[in-house]
C-alpha cells in the first residue's frame, strides 16, 4: 500500500478514527495497530505475511528462553539469526545464488540450478530487509542484557509491524519503541502541527522532486546505447542523487509525521546528507538507522576501529560490503558498497576528514570530493548490470560530448528544483517563516500543498520498497 495513494488516504482515515474511538486502552491499541499494520503489508501480498509471523514468533519466542535460559541464551541467539537469515538468503538472495553458482561451474539448460527454484522464491517481499533487521536488533539486545524481552505478544507485534515504517524504515530500535507502545499520552496540537509539517514536505520530496525526477533517470539508464556526453551523464547522476533521496527521506518523513499523530517519536533518518564535507560525515547523515544499525551489531562487534590500523579497515570494509548486499542481490550493490569502503579507507589514509575542518575553502573543497565520490559509487547502486554502470563512470570522465544532447530543458529545470529546495531546507527557512508570524508558517505549507497537487509527477512505488 503506497502512502501516495487513495486506498492509504482511506486506510489512514479508518486507522485514526478507530485509535482514537479505542482511546486510552493499552491492550486494544495494541491489538487495533498490529491488525492495522497487518491489513497494510497483506494489501500487496498477503501470502507474505507469514514470514512477518514466522521472523516475529522465532524472534519473540528466543527473547523469552534466552531470559529464562541464561546459560543457554548464546544458543536461542544463534537459532534466531539463523532463522531470520535463512529467510532472508532464501527469499531475497537464493536466485542471485544459484546464478552465480551456475556461472561458476559452467551450469546450464535443464542442469541449471536456477531453473529448479520455484518462482514463489524469486519474488522479494517488500521490506523484508527491514522488518528482519528490526526483529534481529531485538533479540541481539535482549542477548547482550540491553533490554528486558516482553511477556505481551501483542506488544511485540505492533512494535515490529507498526505501519508507518514497516516496509522502508526508519529501523526503529526496540528499547527505544516498546516503552512508548505502553503509553498513552494525548497528542498535543503543536504534535499534530509538527507531523503535519513532516507528511507535507514528505509527500512534496516524493511526489514533486523524486517523481518528477525520475522519467530522467529511468529514460536515460533503460536507453538501448549509453549516451556519449560526459555532462549528460553528470547530470542524470545528480538527477539521481536527488531523485533517491528525496524518495527515501520523503518516505522517512512522512512515517515520522504517521507516528507522530499517533502519539509516538521514530528517529530522524536523514540529515542533508549532500552538504556533508567528508564521507564519514555523509555516512552519519544518510540513512541513520541503518547506517547506526550496522555501527552496532556488525562494525562494532567485529572490532571496530580497536586493533591494528589494517584491521580496522578491514572491520569497515565487511561492514560496508555486506551494506551493499543488504541492498540488494546484485554485483553492482556489493561494487557500491566496496566503492563507498575504498573512498572510506582513503579518507582514513589521508586524513580528510580532519583536514576539511580547518578553513572554509578546505571545507569547500571537501564537499566537491564527495560529492563526485557519491555521484560515482551511486552510477553502480542504479545501473542495470556491472558493464552498464562501467561504460557509464568511464564516459562521465570522458569529459566530451554537449550538456543538451539528450536531456533536455525539463532536466536542468528540475535539477534547478532540486538544489533549491535543498537549501530552503538546510537553511530552515520554514522555521525562519515561524519565527516572523504563524500565518506565514501557513502560507509557506499552503503553498507546498498546492505545488503538490497541481506539479506531482507520475506516481511510482518508494525505491527502498525493493529493499
Amino acid at each position: 500500500m503506497l502512502f501516495h495513494s487513495l486506498i492509504f488516504v482511506l486506510f489512514a482515515i479508518v486507522f485514526f478514527l478507530i485509535n482514537r474511538w479505542i482511546g486510552k486502552r493499552v491492550k486494544g491499541r495494541l491489538a487495533w495497530l498490529t491488525l492495522a499494520s497487518f491489513f497494510f503489508y497483506g494489501w500487496w501480498d498477503g501470502r507474505f505475511l507469514f514470514l512477518i509471523l514466522f521472523s516475529g514468533l522465532v524472534d519473540y519466542g528466543a527473547a523469552l528462553a534466552m531470559h529464562r535460559f541464561p546459560r543457554r541464551r548464546t544458543f536461542f541467539l544463534i537459532a534466531s539469526l539463523l532463522a531470520n537469515i535463512g529467510s532472508l538468503s532464501l527469499f531475497k538472495y537464493s536466485g542471485f545464488i544459484a546464478a552465480n553458482l551456475d556461472s561458476l561451474f559452467g551450469l546450464t539448460g535443464g542442469y541449471a540450478l536456477t531453473s529448479h527454484i520455484d518462482p514463489f522464491f524469486l519474488i522479494t517481499p517488500v521490506g523484508i530487509s527491514f522488518y528482519t533487521f528490526q526483529s534481529m536488533s531485538y533479540t541481539l539486545d535482549v542477548y547482550k542484557r540491553k533490554l528486558e524481552p516482553t511477556k505481551n505478544i501483542l506488544h511485540f507485534f505492533a512494535y515490529l509491524s507498526m505501519f508507518p515504517q514497516l516496509v522502508a524504515g526508519p529501523i526503529v530500535r526496540a528499547k527505544e519503541m516498546l516503552p512508548q507502545l505502553l503509553q498513552v499520552n494525548p497528542v498535543s496540537k503543536a504534535e499534530r502541527w509538527e507531523g503535519l509539517r513532516l507528511i507535507v514536505k514528505g509527500y512534496f520530496k516524493k511526489m514533486v522532486i523524486a517523481d518528477n525526477l525520475a522519467p530522467i533517470v529511468v529514460a536515460a539508464f533503460s536507453a538501448p546505447d549509453t549516451n556519449p556526453s560526459s555532462l549528460y551523464w553528470w547530470g542524470v547522476m545528480l538527477a539521481f542523487a536527488f531523485q533517491i533521496y528525496c524518495d527515501f527521506s520523503g518516505y522517512s518523513d512522512i512515517a515520522r509525521g504517521l507516528a507522530k499523530w499517533m502519539g509516538y517519536d521514530f528517529p530522524d533518518n536523514f540529515n542533508h546528507p549532500y552538504i556533508s564535507t567528508s564521507l564519514r560525515e555523509f555516512w552519519t547523515r544518510w540513512h541513520i538507522s541503518l547506517s547506526t544499525w550496522f555501527r552496532d551489531y556488525l562494525y562494532i562487534p567485529l572490532g571496530g576501529n580497536r586493533g591494528s590500523r589494517f584491521r580496522s579497515h578491514w572491520n569497515m570494509w565487511i561492514t560496508m560490503v555486506v551494506s551493499g548486499l543488504w541492498h540488494g542481490a546484485a554485483w553492482t550493490y556489493v561494487l557500491w558498497g566496496a566503492l563507498h569502503a575504498f573512498f572510506l579507507s582513503l579518507e582514513r589514509i589521508t586524513h580528510l576528514d580532519s583536514w576539511v575542518r580547518k578553513s572554509r575553502p578546505a571545507r569547500l573543497a571537501g564537499w566537491f570530493i564527495v560529492t563526485l565520490q557519491v555521484l560515482v559509487a551511486w552510477v553502480f547502486f542504479r545501473a542495470n548490470s556491472v558493464e552498464q554502470a562501467w561504460e557509464i563512470v568511464t564516459t562521465m570522465f570522458s569529459f566530451k560530448g554537449d550538456w543538451i544532447t539528450g536531456w533536455g530543458i525539463s532536466g536542468t529545470v528540475f535539477i534547478g528544483i532540486m538544489v533549491l529546495w535543498e537549501l530552503l531546507v538546510s537553511l530552515r527557512l520554514d522555521k525562519s517563516f515561524r519565527q516572523v508570524h504563524p500565518m506565514a508558517e501557513m502560507a509557506f505549507y499552503a503553498i507546498l500543498i498546492t505545488i503538490i497537487i497541481f506539479f506531482r509527477g507520475e506516481g511510482s512505488a518508494f525505491i527502498y520498497f525493493q529493499f
